[in-house]
């Protein structure tokens, strides 16, 4: 078959999901991933064919992403922060604007400590004086991409993440791991994170299990807290796709009803306990509740609490520090 042909069939195919454009770029990063064409090869070289042996399984990969499966799930992973991540229907697709908590994330560390000399321990954290001994916990981890990506750019950092579904563990412990499961090499320095099942709406139980993954009997175990809750109300899914709705696990997108910041909440108890004095947190958020989301972390006694915008303007994530 023409790749040309291929194209445009495909195109055709995805025009009832999709605005035409969107479905177009679809297609294109399609072939471009799995042919390896450049995106004008079917213009500049209009007899191009796709190659025999990948002909039935693209065909494959185009009725289902007629079927509405994210193009992200057919190809079995997607991009994060410069780093490829394995992704299937176990957790969410990371977002291109969850790379903002990670690049803030790391901000925050840089900047505390720019503020306390390499070597200098106090009263109250005596016993890690050294940044690269720095501890982060990543709650609602998912895929794993947050706990990974700071784990990879902070050399020496010790990342414990949790999340309450087993399979979700699963995927993230999987990543940066050789098809017959041995672990990858990582950067210089670099750690593998601590996978925790743990319900984060049971704030108790979920201390536990992570200062004790961290090796931390009493709080106060954690200098980094970041995570990326459920936070979607349910009025809001009957704005939603279908490849979202139809494939992407529901647990990991919508808080309960009756209240939408109840994760916030949660991760505002758990921070209070297992961040050292001084340590510093952000969250993903609702755009629609930014306001509401930053007072529940003022409330629980928090300072510099900050609303911070995604790449398109929008309130997405709130920044706090411990007192």
């Amino acid at each position: 078959m023409l790749l040309s042909h291929f194209i445009k069939i495909s195109i055709a195919a995805l025009a009832p999901l999709y605005p035409k454009e969107e479905a177009r770029s679809m297609v294109m990063y399609y072939c471009t991933e799995v042919f390896g064409f450049p995106v004008y090869q079917h213009i500049t070289e209009p007899t191009t064919e796709i190659p025999a042996e990948l002909l039935d399984v693209a065909l494959d990969d185009m009725r289902r992403l007629a079927a509405s499966e994210p193009l992200q799930y057919v190809l079995g992973y997607t991009e994060f922060c410069g780093r490829r991540f394995a992704v299937d229907e176990r957790a969410l697709i990371p977002r291109a604007e969850t790379e903002v908590l990670c690049i803030k994330a790391e901000e925050m560390v840089a900047a505390s400590q720019a503020a306390r000399p390499a070597g200098e321990a106090t009263a109250s954290d005596p016993v890690r004086p050294d940044p690269a001994s720095l501890r982060v916990l990543d709650l609602c981890t998912g895929s794993g991409c947050i706990a990974w990506t700071l784990a990879l750019d902070l050399p020496g950092a010790e990342v414990v993440a949790t999340d309450l579904s087993q399979d979700a563990l699963d995927l993230a412990d999987s990543q940066f791991r050789t098809e017959s499961g041995r672990a990858s090499r990582l950067p210089k320095g670099a750690l593998r994170p601590c996978f925790v099942k743990a319900d984060l709406l049971d704030v108790e139980a979920t201390v536990a299990a992570v200062l004790s993954a961290a090796g931390e009997p009493q709080t106060g175990g954690f200098d980094l807290l970041t995570a990326n809750p459920p936070y979607v109300m349910v009025a809001e899914k009957a704005e939603m796709r279908q490849n979202v709705l139809g494939w992407e696990p529901h647990m990991a997108i919508f808080a309960p009803d009756r209240d939408p910041l109840a994760f916030h909440k949660a991760i505002a108890l758990v921070a209070l306990r297992v961040l050292v004095p001084g340590g510093c947190g952000i969250v993903e958020i609702n755009s629609e509740l930014p306001d509401e989301t930053a007072e529940v972390f003022t409330a629980a006694g928090f300072s510099d609490v900050r609303i911070i915008p995604d790449y398109f303007d929008r309130p997405r994530f709130v920044s706090f520090r411990g007192k």
